[in-house]
Formats: C-alpha cells, structure tokens, sequence
C-alpha cells in the first residue's frame, strides 16, 4: 500500500500574510515535489497570481480554487483536484492548502476524514498565520478596542479569528520585524488566552520559517508511523529554537491521536458560515490609467469610512511599464510594482468586507480619484 500524501492547511484571517509566507516555503524546499491549492474569497486570483512566481517547472503545481470557502458543502472544485493529485501520487510529496482569510480550516479537516480520501491524504499539520500587529492592537480579541467598524463587525471578526486559532497545531507569529522582545512576548501570551490548545507557536522574521517548523510533521499520525522520508517525531529534530511558551505539548496520546483536541470543531465551520452570512467581496474596476498616490490614498480613506477589512489587486498606473500590487488590512495600505510582467488596461481590486456597500465603494473612489469606476 503506498504511503499516504501528507496535506498542510495554512489558515489565518484576511492580511495576516499567508501567501507570503507559502511563497517563502515555494522558494526554500526544493527537495520536494509540491501540490498547492489557493482558495481565496474574490472575483479574481490574486494570491495565486503571486505564487505562481515560485513555481518550478513539474516541482510545484498551483491550483486555484475560486469558491472562497474551500471544501465545504457547496464547494465543487476541492474533491475533484484531490482526485487528480491522487491519481499522480507518485509524483506529488506534499499538499499545501490555503484557506481563504474567512474559512476555517475544520471544512478541509472533515473532507480529509472522508471515506473517499482518508486512504490516499493524511493531516499533516494546521498551520494559523497571525497579523502580530494586529493582535497587539486589540483588533482581534473578543473585546476589541475602538477599531472604526461597528460592533457587531469586530465580534464576527474576533469569533472568526478564534476559531481558526483553535483548530490550528501551530500558530506562526508573522510581520514581527519591528517588534521588541516584550511585544513577542506579549503576543504569545494572547495566543495563549485565546486558544490553550495550540500546541506550538513560532515566529516568522521576514516571513520565512524553518521548514522542519512546516513540512512533515506528521502530528495527525502515531508517531511509530512517521518513517521513510518523512522527518518522524518532533522530539528527534534538533536546532529548531522552540519558544518557551509553545513547547509543552509534544507528540504524546492527545497530540497525534487522529484529530483528537479538534474534532469538536469539524462543524463549527458550517455553524458559523450559516449564522454570519456578512462577510462579502465584490471587485471594483477603473479602465483608466491612475495616479499612484492619489489611489493609494482613496483607499485608505475608504478603509476608513466602510467596513472593509481586506483590499487587494492589481493596479495600472499613468506611465509605469508594470502594474503595481495593492495589499491592504483595513486603512494599512502597501503596494509593489510588479517588475517583469506587462502594464495594465485597467485597475481591478477585490474588496472584502462585513456588509460592505458596492454602490457606495464605487462613489467613494469615483469622487477620491476623479476616475469612473464600475
């Protein structure tokens, strides 16, 4: 019988960096052969987009999913691309799935379960990437501080970010390259409030981690079967600078006894989803050429004044010979050309939101701009 393919879920709220941090994977492990499927909550592939970037040649595969809640009940594309890899399994080492940044990662768990894949595809780990900044802030606990959304937004926003965290294995602390020992500290201390269970927290400087911290860790498997090529029990790797506050729950009966701490969570996705049907995403287009800081700044305001929390897209920009790359979690916006790839006829950002409002998004930008927007 032969060895069943191990699949990694990367999850994490809207911004929180995850793309980054797999394209950051992509370039480090060139010893394996890689499946990765992007799901995102938008119109338009941004995030595979950008890992396409890193692909190398037959070694990693993208796959983009385009419903924004992969594998639950309505999504038609997660089981047929499981398939497909299933049936070339001899040339795939690895599955890595990214949510989108308002899906729970227990769909995918329960679908993994499955009569129809338990055989062929084992939970590797739950990886939960965090905002730190973000967290520190306030801005996703339970009872945020003063965040500029409504109240009932910053609750959806808090659950959300909980339950990700508490069906997470590992929770990756990300954009910490401007923070003090103290603040490091401070995050994991929240973490730890939020979610006891998680069983390792890691940081990510750059966003880049250790990839012993990410690929085959095999924690949803008894560890006398992690064997052959895999790297086997946690406690036989070395080097890996645990923190502290993380490393309490090794490979032991509640770590690796098939989903065991979050079997409580495999319907808490559906629970959720049904019961906040809030969170939506429209695109927004500009056919003309814009001015770079004139649109960076539309977007901040528009942050400001609805209840937008993820902006991202591709931009054309009057005189440049390459697009640029607009990234923003809520009024923090950041852009980057994009080098190598041809100009744009025109600007598309996907705009994700709790009840946002298109018609009132596209006066906004009309009046901040000076451009028509449809």
């Amino acid at each position: 019988m032969s060895p069943r393919i191990p699949v990694t879920l990367v999850t994490g709220f809207l911004g929180a960096g995850k793309t980054t941090l797999l394209a950051q994977i992509l370039e480090q492990t060139r010893q394996l052969r890689l499946a990765v499927l992007v799901n995102e909550f938008g119109e338009v592939s941004i995030d595979g987009a950008l890992l396409r970037e890193h692909e190398r040649g037959e070694a990693v595969e993208i796959h983009d999913l385009a419903q924004g809640l992969v594998a639950y009940g309505e999504d038609s594309e997660f089981l047929p691309i499981l398939r497909e890899i299933r049936a070339r399994r001899q040339l795939i080492d690895h599955v890595l799935i990214e949510t989108s940044g308002l899906a729970l990662p227990t769909a995918a768990m329960e679908r993994l379960q499955s009569e129809e894949l338990a055989a062929d595809f084992v939970l590797d780990a739950v990886l939960a990437v965090v905002d730190t900044p973000l967290l520190l802030a306030g801005q996703l606990d339970p009872a945020p501080v003063a965040s500029g959304l409504d109240p009932e937004t910053d609750a959806s926003v808090a659950e959300l970010f909980a339950l990700q965290l508490e069906n997470a294995d590992i929770v990756v602390l990300n954009k910490i390259n401007d923070l003090s020992e103290d603040e490091l500290l401070a995050a994991e201390a929240r973490v730890r409030r939020l979610a006891p269970g998680v069983r390792f927290i890691e940081l990510a400087y750059g966003a880049r981690l250790d990839t012993r911290l990410t690929l085959g860790l095999r924690l949803h498997e008894a560890a006398a079967e992690a064997q052959g090529h895999h790297y086997g029990p946690i406690q036989n790797m070395p080097g890996l600078g645990l923190r502290p506050l993380a490393n309490q729950h090794l490979l032991d009966g509640h770590s690796h006894s098939g989903l065991g701490a979050h079997r409580h969570g495999l319907q808490t996705h559906k629970h959720f989803h049904e019961h906040d049907p809030g969170w939506q995403s429209f695109m927004v287009r500009c056919q003309t050429p814009l001015q770079q800081v004139s649109l960076l700044d539309a977007l901040r305001q528009l942050a400001r004044s609805e209840p937008i929390l993820r902006i991202k897209g591709f931009a054309a920009i009057a005189d440049a010979d390459a697009p640029l790359l607009v990234q923003g979690v809520r009024s923090r916006i950041e852009a980057v050309w994009q080098p190598g790839k041809s100009s744009l006829a025109d600007t598309r950002i996907v705009v994700i939101g709790y009840h946002p409002n298109r018609a009132r998004t596209l006066a906004h930008l009309q009046e901040l701009t000076g451009h028509d927007w449809h």
